[in-house]
């Protein structure tokens, strides 16, 4: 009860709509999950929700009147005037950062990064919006991450991690705010036109294409928009926005190159999956597609889908690529190039028929490629082993964003925000190497989500596990994989990294390989490294020396050149200020120099200006069949010959075109065979315009 100064009546009267009592405490006794099918399933925890959090609990003993009265948002809201310049405290904006901050600053401290999708959307979105009332105060550069200290000031005691984090949660929202800024501007001109537009017009719909654009331009998500509309009593036409993005989702699909196993109907038995124990297995044939249509038969030379009952093919799933192999029946041979999941529990064979027919009930022989297989496994274990690494070396706050796993390579993508140096992939290389000698024993145990949850196995935040978790461990690391797999560690071989760099925001993507493969890139570089000391007649650990001294000689030749080719344009330019010819009262040249670059030209044209005085000059050089021009005019002849004009009408002769200022311009032509005409005809055309 706030006061009897205060207006509104208890919850249940009619005034109670007042702010004069504001509940504290409701309890909501949660027991229950209800399911997509309405059934309720007791849940495993049941608990109490109050409803008393931290700021309620706040207020009552601040004796204040509303949440963002408490001490803590006050220093906030204070920070956030602060950074926009803003004087008038009760802005509901500055109230909207305050709450803002906390939100962006504990989901990044928790290991999220905005994104296009997830969770990481959802803070993409906290972040726009924040930056958008920012812009609405006056803000026209990155504002919002200059608040972290304040918040860390205030919470950093109470939440440990808010404070160990503070470096890296400033420098995300740094880099988001960067890019957003980049497109607000032109944005928000395009909203704020089109509002002014329908005020005019007493229209109160927002166009849904317009809204679109803004989204997939700007990057200004619907609810953005949908704010900014709020304020002016305008609403969005939502159905015309989900038009445009359907239309052009089904565009992306169409330019796209899909899988065919995404769009195939089949409504049959699984299939079932026997690549852990083995390469090899009998099946039936379930069903063929060509060209997407289920078939009876493929026939040779034809290309199209097989499913089977049993089968040693791993389909792609987890990063990992499908395996490919060989299919082989009584009437034929069919060689499957990829294997993909029809649905969760059907595989699909995509290939050719190379002899004979494959029929549907026919029995086959399924082998995997080994060799191919044996890679993929090496690398797939041994990206669990970098995982492990990067955390250790970068920090906990490692996440993975996505990877591709093949015979060929590991590719890795993690939430990071700073490039890994040199020393730092060092380290992971040396740590994964390390695991890789010790040679431990592969272990895969098959457990429903709450044992699986208890061994401490890393899960991935958006993935969806089923009721029975596959979780492998595999030296130090241990985490829930349904892949293929190495027996031992020291199967894996050799561990090399092979590329680093960035691929969005706070997203970093390592590339590695192991095994043979990395074998053949050691001998490579190996090769290569010969090559090198051979051509500079040293040994491997003189490479760096002799390199450095290589190029410092260049560097002094290069000095040296570039005198001799002042020294010639000098000379050159006192043999030619002598061919200058008089005309009106001006002298007049054009000359080729032999072997000048545009560098010379250039030097050699400033001295005959000095030399001449009164000129219009034109000199040109001749390399690999290419004519390069440059045209020069005095200060006191320009207002009748402009060097631009006189420099195209010589290049227009010789196949080209250029211009420039009226005191110096360039061009370029083709025609060298020309080029002796075109510099005749200067005389003539620089005496009809002095007259």
């Amino acid at each position: 009860d706030h006061g009897e100064h205060i207006w509104g009546g208890p919850p249940g009267s009619p005034d109670e709509d007042g702010d004069r009592f504001i509940e504290i405490w409701n309890n909501v006794f949660m027991q229950f999950n209800r399911d997509e099918a309405g059934v309720m399933h007791p849940l495993p925890k049941p608990s109490v929700d109050t409803g008393m959090g931290l700021e309620r609990i706040s207020a009552v003993l601040q004796h204040v009147h509303a949440n963002y009265e408490i001490d803590l948002f006050q220093a906030l809201i204070a920070a956030a005037a602060r950074e926009t310049s803003k004087a008038d405290m009760d802005s509901p904006s500055l109230k909207v950062l305050a709450d803002h901050i906390r939100a962006c600053a504990f989901l990044i401290a928790d290991g999220v990064i905005p994104g296009n999708e997830g969770r990481g959307y959802v803070l993409r979105r906290i972040i726009r919006r924040a930056i958008r009332h920012g812009y609405k105060l006056g803000a026209r550069a990155a504002f919002f991450h200059k608040m972290v200290p304040d918040l860390v000031a205030e919470m950093g005691e109470a939440y440990p991690e808010l404070k160990a984090g503070e470096a890296r949660v400033t420098e995300i929202l740094k880099q988001e705010e960067d890019r957003f800024f980049a497109t607000i501007e032109n944005g928000m001109a395009i909203l704020e036109g089109e509002l002014a537009a329908m005020a005019a017009a007493g229209n109160t719909v927002f166009n849904g294409e317009t809204a679109f654009k803004l989204h997939d331009t700007f990057g200004f998500p619907l609810d953005l928009t949908a704010d900014v509309c709020r304020e002016r009593s305008v609403t969005v036409d939502s159905a015309a926005f989900d038009a445009a993005m359907a239309r052009q989702k089904e565009q992306a699909r169409a330019a796209g190159k899909f899988k065919m196993a995404a769009n195939l109907d089949y409504d049959g038995p699984a299939t079932t999956f026997h690549g852990y124990d083995g390469l090899e297995a009998k099946g039936n044939i379930l069903a063929l597609y060509k060209d997407g249509v289920a078939v009876n038969e493929l026939g040779e030379g034809e290309m199209g889908v097989v499913v089977l009952d049993d089968t040693p093919f791993y389909a792609e799933s987890g990063g990992q690529v499908g395996d490919r192999g060989e299919l082989r029946s009584v009437h034929g041979i069919f060689a499957v190039e990829d294997t993909q999941k029809i649905q969760a529990t059907v595989f699909g064979h995509h290939g050719v028929v190379t002899t004979g027919k494959l029929t549907v009930g026919n029995g086959v022989a399924a082998k995997v490629d080994t060799a191919a297989r044996a890679r993929t496994a090496r690398h797939h274990s041994a990206t669990h082993l970098m995982h492990k690494a990067l955390r250790e070396v970068l920090g906990a706050h490692v996440q993975q964003k996505g990877s591709q796993v093949d015979p060929d390579k590991t590719r890795f993508d993690f939430a990071h925000t700073q490039p890994v140096t040199a020393e730092e992939i060092a380290r992971i290389e040396r740590l994964v190497n390390d695991e890789i000698l010790a040679n431990a024993a592969t272990d895969a145990s098959v457990m429903d989500i709450e044992s699986a949850q208890k061994t401490g196995a890393m899960m991935l935040f958006g993935e969806k596990y089923g009721d029975e978790v596959r979780v492998l461990t595999i030296g130090s690391s241990k985490e829930l994989c349904g892949g293929t797999h190495v027996a031992r560690t020291g199967d894996i071989g050799l561990f090399k990294i092979t590329l680093e760099g960035g691929v969005a925001a706070g997203v970093r993507r390592i590339e590695a390989v192991c095994g043979d493969v990395a074998v053949a890139l050691v001998q490579d570089q190996q090769k290569l490294l010969d090559g090198v000391t051979g051509a500079l007649k040293a040994q491997p650990q003189e490479v760096l020396t002799r390199v450095g001294q290589v190029i410092d000689t260049i560097k002094s030749l290069e000095k040296e050149l570039a005198r001799l080719k002042s020294k010639l344009a000098a000379s050159q330019g006192d043999d030619l200020a002598g061919q200058a010819a008089d005309i009106a009262g001006a002298r007049v040249l054009a000359a080729t120099l032999e072997g000048a670059d545009v560098a010379t030209l250039r030097e050699t044209l400033d001295k005959l200006k000095d030399k001449l005085k009164s000129a219009a000059i034109v000199l040109a050089s001749v390399s690999d069949g290419k004519v390069s021009l440059i045209a020069g005019v005095t200060s006191d002849l320009t207002g009748k010959v402009k060097a631009g004009e006189l420099v195209n009408m010589v290049a227009q002769q010789v196949g080209g075109k250029g211009g420039g200022r009226p005191d110096m311009a360039q061009a370029g032509g083709t025609d060298a065979s020309a080029l002796p005409a075109a510099l005749a005809s200067v005389a003539g055309w620089v005496g009809a315009k002095l007259g």
